[in-house]
């Protein structure tokens, strides 16, 4: 998750265990704009064996509980964005039923990148393990796929802004309304321990793009006071990014 940073510097931040593992979240967001009901993200699901859950240390989903805390059920979702396609991001895209994966949310439409779209389907082989054809193909299959191409603002106040670096399609989430702004951050920042420059996970493709984006992205959040919201972290799930001498710090906001 930190690349070329020293073990005894982020362990101070995020302790691993004895595996080397460290506590992240697949945090997910559910808004409400133009009439609509949109959830970002669906996590991990709950499609994988016990094998890959242990490997990972996967905990039960908690996507679908969390909705029905808040009054949702999985037919009142209208819009579901994907940040991109790896599997803890997309994974409750889906279930299964039957033997066979079919749309989790059945009358959402499913927005990704074109290019991620694409991609997916012919990855690397340093990527292969990242996608799962059962996350998105049955959404396509079922007609319930947008693919878009660039920025595009899908609802009032809230706006799909593609910074690559993680990989060349990744989308991040602008949200704005009552005079305020909030930014999810996905896997461009996943954790607030990733807003000094070079810390940069080992998984981004293309770490110097990254590298350019946070330059030019972080100081505009910290500038204009947007809320940052981080897909990973579990401790400090959403934050005011400040710069104190010349660092970006991040002053922890509890979202509900």
């Amino acid at each position: 998750m930190f690349g070329v940073v020293p073990k005894p510097l982020w362990e101070k931040k995020f302790p691993a265990d004895s595996r080397n593992r460290i506590e992240l979240s697949m945090n997910c967001l559910l808004v409400w704009a133009g009439g609509k009901t949109i959830l970002i993200e669906t996590g991990a699901g709950d499609k994988h064996d016990q094998k890959f859950r242990e490997i990972y240390g996967l905990g039960e989903p908690r996507l679908i509980p969390e909705l029905r805390k808040m009054a949702r059920e999985d037919h009142e979702i209208d819009v579901v964005i994907n940040t991109h396609l790896h599997f803890d991001h997309c994974g409750g895209n889906t279930r299964m039923e039957n033997g066979r994966a079919i749309p989790s949310f059945p009358h959402a439409r499913y927005v990704v990148q074109r290019g991620e779209f694409e991609y997916a389907q012919h990855p690397t082989e340093r990527d292969r393990a990242s996608y799962n054809p059962d996350n998105y193909l049955p959404i396509k299959a079922a007609c319930k796929l947008s693919l878009l191409e660039g920025d595009r603002t899908i609802a009032p106040g809230v706006e799909l802004l593609r910074i690559a670096g993680h990989n060349s399609f990744m989308q991040c989430i602008k949200l704005h309304g009552g005079g305020k702004t909030a930014i999810f951050l996905a896997d461009f920042v996943p954790t607030h321990a990733h807003l000094p420059l070079p810390w940069i996970a080992a998984y981004d493709l293309f770490p110097m793009t990254t590298l350019e984006n946070k330059k030019k992205w972080i100081p505009e959040i910290a500038h204009n006071g947007w809320l940052a919201i981080f897909g990973h972290d579990p401790k400090v799930p959403a934050g005011l990014v400040k710069e104190k001498n010349g660092k970006y710090e991040v002053e922890p906001v509890k979202i509900s």
